[in-house]
């Protein structure tokens, strides 16, 4: 016959049963606590710096107005088609221009500036222009993309011509997008992107 057990060793027996509950408890929430720490140092590791964001983004705006340039164009033959492609060009110019001053900005060189086209491009010319060598002639093609965006918003009259798309505006004057424009366009847009492209990723291996 197996004797019961003493009221001891039913408290021992408890009390092991309620610590090793306590144990595994305490080993659960530390193993929880080591993934969310690992998890946020590899969320933190990931994190980009804004510069680095904007430069990426000013690069896929590029291959899209390439691409729409030389293979889709000549296939669909629309010349309303180089309407988007200068959209996309200015868009990668704009983020080209806003991660040099992010980048400019993070180290304390230049100071706060608003963040609207017009400020951020005036402290781009001031500020970039002579510091780094880049051609002058990128702030008038950027300022010409932009016209061109704001002229067809508020054309009343858009219409091909041959290859060449025509924005009419309210006083019938026109303007004409040629593809030799353009072409020329992101030829300018492929150098000054590099170069700005080279310039944030100076020091680059500080955010790593």
């Amino acid at each position: 016959m197996i004797p019961e057990k003493t009221s001891q060793s039913k408290s021992i027996s408890s009390s092991f049963r309620s610590s090793d509950l306590g144990f595994r408890t305490e080993n659960s929430i530390l193993e929880a606590s080591s993934i969310v720490t690992v998890c946020g140092l590899v969320s933190f590791a990931m994190k980009m710096e804004k510069f680095q964001e904007l430069r990426d983004s000013a690069g896929k705006k590029l291959q899209i107005a390439d691409y729409m340039l030389t293979m889709t164009h000549p296939l669909v033959r629309d010349p309303k088609l180089l309407l988007s492609v200068a959209e996309n060009l200015f868009l990668a110019y704009s983020y080209s221009i806003s991660s040099l001053l992010h980048y400019e900005r993070l180290f304390k060189r230049i100071p706060f500036f608003h963040d609207d086209f017009r400020s951020k491009l005036d402290m781009f010319a001031d500020r970039c222009l002579g510091k780094y060598g880049i051609d002058s002639e990128n702030v008038g093609i950027i300022m010409d993309l932009r016209e061109m965006i704001v002229a067809h918003k508020k054309s009343p009259v858009e219409f091909s011509r041959k290859d060449s798309f025509v924005i009419c505006d309210g006083d019938y004057r026109f303007r004409t997008i040629s593809p030799s424009i353009i072409k020329g366009y992101v030829e300018k847009a492929k150098l000054f992107i590099k170069k700005a492209s080279s310039i944030v990723r100076k020091d680059e291996s500080i955010f790593r």
